[in-house]
């Protein structure tokens, strides 16, 4: 089965501790390509997104962004650091004596003192891990929409094979008519001009000119390239690179049918033959 590289997946999770939102957007790429954006409270687990996405995609230009709500109860919690106060009172204090001054101290601005209000990092065990198992259904998600959009074009790929096999048998069915024909435009050609040659010298334009225009083993490596390419689409692993060598392998091989083209009808089926190729090189290059 083949899967398209283009795809959306989104999906949700609350709890008491919040809420998370995750989405992976994948769009063609020639190889794997991992872009990952994560909330702070959920960087610890960035690695273990990517091992997950490696797993599970094989090519592709990958970004996976999350979206972390934390409920009230679970945000930071703000304590004093009791003992710098006490300092900071005493050092004020000592200075207003000092100085002969009474000391007032504004508790604010104790407050803007660093180190004053320490910031206790709330439990994001329970987050992370569910942060975790939502990467995986959205994942899952992804892989499904890329199999769904894979199945939308394995009968496009499909019928334009056959028409290319159409194509090839066409051209191979002509070729000893087209042949004839050229040979008996050969030999009206030295008649007109009054030329007599030899039997050997006629055989010997004959056999260069068979050679020149001789397509058979394109036709067989085309045939060929369409069977490999056939079987191909129903293998289960990333095929993509697999189906863009082959559509170079015919396109080369429709090149060539088409400079050793004699006849209009197999110029014809040349050209349309290199139009499916290109249809279907369009739609290989989304392919994982």
């Amino acid at each position: 089965m083949i899967r398209s590289m283009t795809a959306f997946a989104r999906a949700d999770v609350s709890d008491d501790w919040g809420s998370i939102s995750c989405e992976i957007r994948s769009v063609n790429h020639r190889y794997l390509e991992t872009t990952l954006k994560l909330p702070e409270p959920l960087r610890d687990i960035e690695n273990l997104c990517r091992e997950k996405l490696r797993e599970r995609l094989g090519r592709g230009k990958v970004e996976l962004s999350m979206r972390l709500q934390l409920a009230d109860s679970r945000g930071e919690r703000m304590e004093i650091n009791e003992p710098l106060v006490r300092s900071l009172h005493y050092a004020a204090s000592r200075i207003g004596s000092i100085a002969g001054q009474v000391a007032t101290v504004d508790p604010l601005e104790i407050l803007r003192w660093p180190g004053v209000v320490i910031a206790q990092a709330p439990d994001l065990e329970p987050v992370q891990l569910a942060a975790v198992a939502l990467i995986d259904e959205a994942i899952d998600s992804l892989s499904a929409a890329r199999e769904r959009e894979g199945a939308r074009l394995l009968p496009l790929l499909t019928d334009r094979l056959e028409n290319l096999s159409k194509l090839v048998e066409i051209v191979r069915e002509r070729m000893p008519a087209t042949l004839e024909r050229q040979q008996q435009s050969l030999r009206d050609r030295f008649a007109q001009a009054s030329i007599e040659l030899e039997a050997d010298r006629l055989t010997q334009e004959m056999v260069l000119l068979a050679q020149k225009t001789d397509v058979a083993e394109e036709l067989d490596r085309l045939e060929a390239h369409i069977e490999e390419v056939s079987s191909t689409l129903n293998r289960s692993e990333p095929v993509g690179r697999r189906l863009d060598f082959l559509m170079q392998e015919l396109n080369r091989e429709a090149n060539t049918l088409a400079s050793k083209s004699i006849d209009k009808e197999q110029t014809r089926c040349a050209v349309d033959a290199k139009v499916l190729i290109e249809q279907m090189r369009e739609q290989v290059q989304n392919i994982e």
